[in-house]
């Protein structure tokens, strides 16, 4: 007989997680929370996207003081103290794994820490400190994330980090090599640059930030390449050796050195693999695929009905806005309601500095899927807002459906980029066409207008850049 019987028992307290628990407590279900660390909240809040916020507004602040100096405000030389920034990241933590501690607490959310694993298809047993209880349940949501993946030719040394490591903090070192020219890399690289290191950043593909549209990434690339070291693509690292004065790494490809390299330090951001094959869930019967991710239906049920997953583990994209909403549709089925995750876009925002955000369709995919479309693209060069605080380099680009006439993708860089791209979400789900976007007036000046100017340079209206007609 099970220690515990729930009616939903909730795997993962993540952004999915927590947010599954606390919508289901909220339709009147009794709710267990199962979580293997202290703390509510996951990799995002705890190792992941809340830490490298905090850390990226540091990196931020620096480098606007640093700017500043051109335009004759000249701060001097920072002084950093690290355990006090620590603190501050560490801070910003806490603040939201106590909120989230208080408003389980409010929802009468049970939340039982410690390792679970299921035990059949309607039991899980739970690993924690004071010793392994198992918990029934007539509904179960699976919410169990994602790990990072290890590179298996690095060596086991506590120079060589990943994501969480980073994140911890613990020095700055004078030269680091950042394998893996994505998301995560690139946004450890703009902290630790600011905060004073001499970074190289490999990427195995022909540009950084693959997902997204070349010509996006490369403003970034440009912005950036003069504060990095080296940024090394069509390369790859073939060794690394530990040795009492750094870390040597030899590389292969079009960019590699011809000589082996020193580091002090190596972050690995490679990328991240769902937790499918290690909760046990064929004992429940549940189809795990062979790189451990678990398939689900558009209301979030894997293959056994009264089981759910959401977010990382059910696949691509692995983010955690994704997540939560998955969460709030399997509550919502789970309590009887007839609610689907059936999204037309995801945004994505890479916070590096430029930020690059993008939603809908890229060029990228618009033309593998032979959709006929058209580019409206405004330049932030032109951009009051942009000028006024000395950062022009972006752009914003809009996709539209030749034949509907339909807004089917957004792409922007620039700063701030992650905080516009919701406009253009809003769009797509609403099916919003050119002329609802172009006719919306937008608060001038700022850098949303700048939506509405692309839209207008599609539409061949735009009045704020002069743009020669085509010749018939």
């Amino acid at each position: 007989m099970a220690d515990l019987h729930s009616k939903v028992v909730v795997l993962g307290s993540g952004p999915a997680g927590y947010t599954a628990a606390f919508r289901a407590a909220d339709l009147g279900l009794e709710v267990t929370l199962i979580e293997k660390y202290t703390s509510l909240g996951g990799v995002c809040l705890n190792v992941g996207c809340i830490p490298s916020k905090a850390l990226l507004h540091i990196a931020e602040v620096l480098d606007e003081a640093k700017a500043l100096k051109a335009h004759g405000v000249d701060f001097g030389e920072p002084t950093l103290d690290i355990d006090k920034i620590r603190g501050y990241k560490e801070g910003v933590i806490g603040k939201l794994t106590q909120g989230l501690a208080g408003m389980a607490q409010a929802r009468g959310v049970k939340v039982v820490n410690g390792y679970g694993k299921f035990t059949g298809s309607n039991e899980l047993s739970v690993e924690g400190e004071s010793g392994t209880q198992t918990i029934s349940f007539d509904n179960c949501i699976i919410a169990a994330g994602s790990r990072v993946i290890d590179l298996p030719f690095l060596p086991d040394d506590e120079r060589i980090l990943d994501s969480t490591g980073a994140l911890e903090l613990k020095d700055v070192p004078e030269k680091m090599l950042v394998i893996g020219g994505g998301i995560i890399g690139l946004e450890m690289s703009a902290v630790y640059s600011a905060l004073g290191s001499q970074i190289s950043v490999v990427e195995l593909a022909n540009q950084l930030v693959p997902a997204a549209d070349k010509d996006v990434v490369k403003v970034l690339e440009k912005y950036v390449s003069p504060k990095y070291e080296s940024i090394m693509l069509e390369t790859k690292v073939v060794a690394v050796e530990a040795k009492d004065d750094g870390l040597w790494v030899t590389f292969e490809g079009k960019k590699a050195p011809a000589e082996p390299q020193r580091y002090d330090k190596i972050l690995s951001a490679v990328g991240r693999a769902p937790n499918g094959k290690l909760i046990d869930a064929e004992k429940a019967g549940v189809n795990v695929d062979e790189r451990g991710f678990i398939a689900v239906d558009k209301q979030l049920r894997t293959n056994v009905p009264h089981i759910f997953a959401i977010g990382d583990i059910v696949g691509q994209p692995m983010l955690a806005h994704k997540g939560t909403h998955e969460g709030r549709v399997a509550a919502e089925v789970i309590s009887g309601e007839k609610h689907f995750f059936d999204p037309l876009c995801i945004p994505s925002v890479a916070y590096t500095d430029p930020e690059i955000a993008w939603v809908g369709l890229t060029e990228k995919e618009a033309k593998e899927q032979g959709v006929e479309y058209g580019v409206g693209k405004f330049p932030w060069a032109a951009s009051g807002r942009a000028l006024g605080v000395d950062r022009s380099e972006g752009f914003t680009k809009v996709l539209f459906d030749k034949n509907t006439n339909k807004l089917i993708g957004c792409a922007i860089v620039g700063v701030n980029a992650g905080e516009l791209i919701g406009e253009a979400g809003l769009a797509i789900e609403m099916g919003c066409d050119a002329e609802d976007i172009a006719l919306t007036i937008h608060p001038h000046p700022t850098l949303s207008e700048s939506v509405c100017f692309a839209t207008e340079v599609y539409e061949g209206t735009c009045t704020d850049l002069y743009i020669p007609k085509k010749k018939k």
